[in-house]
């Protein structure tokens, strides 16, 4: 049998490649950057060339390294496979996830058919909150939430980027003949109090970025954001996935406009925490799924 370089070697230098940053992947696999460092050298040895141009503190990927990343990577993804399939069969795993209560109705729980299909052993406590990122190492193993950037001390991955929407319902918008965004004036508007953002950028990008409602009043929980809106109460200031989600013929979009949002759904942990193989698990789940 041939020699085959070190697996961890091989691991730290695809996701330095993958994820564009030593720090990064530094990060995602619990290591320090001098560990991840090390590793990736002793690759370069075994290959014999190197494999990043290295200027200052940046690493970057030469034309050796994307001949490599594209020949072992499927390779890795084939050995992880592999095995996950064989310990799935040994023991149960468990999950404590913190999630926000939209993203929970609206793209979790729709999709846990499939990974219980793919991990039958893996189980899921889910705990239900609005700022589950402080709730990390205590109540909840990890956590999606919704921001615009995360701490650095903790490990992120982005899930989405997104649009915000003026949403309201279908009467509300006909009685009160809402066909500008310089309408909403004297309208009551709705604004998810942990996104406070979103009706600045909304403001900013028609053009109206003094635009005074009657009242802007926070909630927050998407769900009451989305029936108040159905409801005829005002208009609600939110994403684009919520509306489609929800699906209900009740709310309608106003005044076709793209706004992008300075928020984002994460999955966030502890980096340490990655070593655990329910969260690993999970995790890579939750990206290739694209919920």
């Amino acid at each position: 049998m041939r020699r085959l370089p070190p697996l961890r070697a091989l691991e730290a230098f695809v996701r330095t490649v993958k994820l564009g940053s030593a720090k990064a992947a530094a990060s995602e696999l619990a290591i320090s950057a001098p560990a991840l460092s090390r590793r990736i050298k002793a690759l370069e040895d075994f290959i014999g060339k190197p494999l990043f141009d290295r200027k200052a503190q940046a690493m970057t990927p030469n034309d050796d390294a994307h001949r490599l990343i594209e020949a072992v990577s499927p390779a890795l993804d084939m050995i992880a496979d592999a095995v996950e399939a064989v310990s799935d069969r040994d023991a149960e795993f468990r999950l404590r996830l913190g999630v926000l209560p939209l993203f929970g109705s609206q793209r979790l729980i729709p999709n846990l058919g499939e990974l219980r299909r793919l991990y039958p052993k893996l189980h899921l406590d889910v705990i239900t909150s609005t700022h589950a990122e402080n709730l990390l190492g205590d109540s909840v193993d990890a956590a999606i939430i919704i921001a615009s950037q995360v701490d650095e001390k903790l490990y992120s991955r982005r899930l989405d980027t997104n649009s915000v929407y003026a949403i309201t319902s279908r009467e509300f918008a006909e009685r009160e003949n809402l066909q500008e965004p310089n309408d909403l004036t004297g309208q009551t508007v709705f604004v998810h109090s942990e996104m406070p953002g979103t009706f600045d950028a909304w403001r900013r990008e028609v053009g109206l970025p003094n635009l005074k409602p009657a009242s802007v009043d926070h909630m927050d929980s998407g769900p009451l954001m989305l029936e108040a809106a159905a409801q005829g109460l005002g208009v609600a200031i939110m994403h684009g996935s919520h509306f489609s989600d929800a699906r209900d013929e009740r709310l309608t979009r106003l005044f076709d406009i793209e706004v992008k949002s300075p928020y984002s759904y994460w999955f966030v942990c502890r980096p340490r925490a990655l070593e655990r193989r329910a969260i690993r698990v999970f995790h890579d789940w939750l990206v290739r799924a694209e919920i």
